[in-house]
């Protein structure tokens, strides 16, 4: 077909016809109806802003990252009925027609003068039926729409939404991976067997990840989200404050074909705090149960996460014992509990040792090892996180040092 049929039969897409909403491929559509310069400039504007030049990879990815009634019905199991999917068929046969247009074909089309500038963008043939098809077969580790794009996610305060939060993705995620940490592998094997669990349809626990200040907590969770990201674990973090938010959050997740973290960081309580109920609501299985696809990883410096004047309010001994009972069977919710220490002068030097290696600094052992005791005392205490401040000071300090010593040469 040439190229005013093809933007006709792009204007037929039903399956697929959420496409038009995108400005790229609105843009795209114009410039095949009009067949000008002028519009050929405005689509390899369209697509250069999104930080591409490759049409065929956009689109593909526009497509494979779409809600359709075809994804609906592969994440609950279901086949696709028969009309649907003829019609999504029909629609990838065209949407690949599409993929595959060339600026030279649309130069050509045009019949553009020898000479005369189109901006060029890639273009090349691809079978998007068999290709989505293939992806929506394995759906439990791509997923669809957002979360098929993003790997990481937080709630944001919304004018638009009922309870005044939307999900949101993290446009830069924490790339933090397993490899990237030193020490700690018996708490993290923990946590990534459970994991593991999780990802295979295994019922899964909740884990409390506990203890000291920078040694490591947040940063296992974020790294085993990111180990297991192509595998289909998604990782959602919450604040104390959007606790209350869990309920609504896993109804929406529990028929999600993923698996998801819902992450909760340096958490704690204090005196009538309703977030402490709200989250034992959710432990302990209120009327929206813990679905199958998600676990809770909490991070707190405290084991019984609630502070130490929860449990010294005014009342008489019976009462102070039942409160105390009451802060203690929170923490007892959690199905595991990973106590993260501060580590000793051997593992802490250890860390040390190994971070430098990864950033590149180059120094004696002894007397980096010096150095990283002298800056631990400035910092109250040996930690996994004062050996990586450590690090990049002096990675940032040696680059300075660099920068001068390359001024005064010349």
């Amino acid at each position: 077909m040439n190229l005013k049929e093809l933007e006709a039969e792009l204007g037929t897409l039903t399956v697929f016809g959420g496409v038009n909403a995108d400005e790229v491929f609105s843009e795209f559509r114009f410039m095949l109806f009009m067949l000008e310069r002028k519009q050929a400039s405005r689509f390899a504007w369209q697509l250069y802003r999104h930080m591409t030049d490759d049409w065929t990879a956009y689109l593909r990815d526009l497509i494979f990252t779409m809600e359709t009634p075809c994804t609906y019905f592969a994440s609950v199991g279901k086949p696709i009925p028969v009309c649907i999917e003829q019609a999504a068929r029909h629609d990838l046969n065209v949407l690949s027609v599409a993929a595959g247009v060339t600026t030279e074909l649309v130069s050509f089309c045009m019949n553009a003068a020898e000479g005369e500038y189109i901006p060029s963008w890639k273009a090349e043939p691809i079978d998007l039926e068999s290709l989505y098809f293939e992806r929506l077969a394995e759906i439990g580790r791509h997923g669809f729409g957002v979360f098929a794009k993003y790997r990481m996610f937080h709630m944001e305060l919304s004018e638009k939404q009922e309870n005044g939060y939307i999900l949101e993705p993290a446009l830069y995620p924490d790339k933090t991976v397993l490899h990237d940490l030193i020490g700690y592998e018996l708490q993290r094997s923990q946590i990534i067997e459970n994991t593991k669990a999780l990802l295979a349809g295994k019922k899964a626990a909740n884990i409390l990840l506990y203890g000291d200040a920078g040694t490591g907590k947040s940063a296992t969770v974020k790294a085993v989200a990111n180990e297991f990201a192509d595998e289909g674990l998604r990782l959602i973090e919450l604040s104390k404050d959007e606790l209350h938010l869990m309920p609504k959050l896993l109804d929406k997740l529990g028929a999600n074909p993923l698996k998801f973290i819902l992450f909760i960081d340096d958490l704690s309580f204090q005196e009538n705090d309703d977030n402490f109920s709200a989250l034992k609501a959710v432990l302990e299985g209120s009327i929206s149960a813990r679905t199958q696809n998600t676990v809770i990883y909490a991070t707190s410096n405290r084991r019984h996460i609630v502070r130490e004047t929860f449990s010294q309010r005014a009342g008489d001994e019976i009462h102070r014992n039942d409160t105390m009972q009451e802060t203690i069977s929170l923490s007892e919710r959690f199905g595991i509990k990973v106590y993260f220490e501060k580590p000793n002068k051997a593992l802490y030097l250890e860390i040390v040792s190994a971070l430098a290696v990864q950033y590149g600094l180059e120094m004696d052992a002894e007397a980096l090892a010096l150095e990283a005791e002298r800056f631990a005392m400035r910092k109250s205490g040996r930690s996994a996180r004062a050996a990586r401040q450590l690090i990049e000071q002096m990675i940032a300090k040696q680059a300075l040092n660099c920068s001068q010593n390359c001024d005064n040469e010349e």
